[in-house]
C-alpha cells in the first residue's frame, strides 16, 4: 500500500513540474545519493524530505522513539496527512528505512522527470511538423 501511494504521489509531483524546468539541461550529472551508514546518536526526530516542487505533496519520513525504546518511522505527504507508521524496529533499522525511502523516492522522481522531458521533446518536435 505504501509503495503504490509513494509512486502515485511521485507521479503527481512529476506531472506538475513546470515545462521550462523539464527542458532545462545541466552539464553536470546529479550527485549520487548515499545512505547514511551509522544511526545518529539521537535518532528520535531524524527525518528526510522527498523531492518535489510543492511542499503540500512532498514526502517526509521521520523516526520516532516510543517510551519503551522501540523506534518507528512515520511517512507523511505534506503537512496535514495522517502518518503511515512502520515499526517497531531497532534505531539503526529505522534510520536506514528513512534513508532508503528517501533515496528510492529521489531515484523514481528523477526517472519520471527524465521520462517527461523526453515526452516534452517529442511533443516539441512533432508540433513543429515540417519545420525540422
Amino acid at each position: 500500500m505504501t509503495k503504490s501511494l509513494t509512486e502515485h504521489a511521485l507521479a503527481t509531483i512529476a506531472s506538475i513540474l513546470d515545462h521550462s524546468e523539464l527542458t532545462r539541461t545541466t552539464k553536470k550529472p546529479l550527485p549520487e545519493e548515499k545512505a547514511a551508514t551509522l544511526a545518529p546518536a539521537e535518532a528520535d526526530g531524524y527525518f528526510k524530505l522527498g523531492p518535489g516542487p510543492m511542499e503540500a505533496i512532498r514526502f517526509k519520513w521521520t523516526v520516532r522513539r516510543a517510551d519503551n525504546g522501540d523506534y518507528f518511522v512515520e511517512e507523511t505527504i505534506g503537512e496535514n496527512s495522517p502518518p503511515i507508521v512502520s515499526g517497531p524496529m531497532p534505531k539503526e533499522e529505522a534510520v536506514k528505512l528513512v534513508d532508503d525511502r528517501e533515496s528510492e523516492a529521489r531515484q523514481r522522481f528523477e526517472q519520471l522527470r527524465h521520462e517527461m522531458a523526453g515526452r516534452a521533446a517529442v511533443t516539441d518536435v512533432a508540433g513543429r511538423g515540417d519545420e525540422v
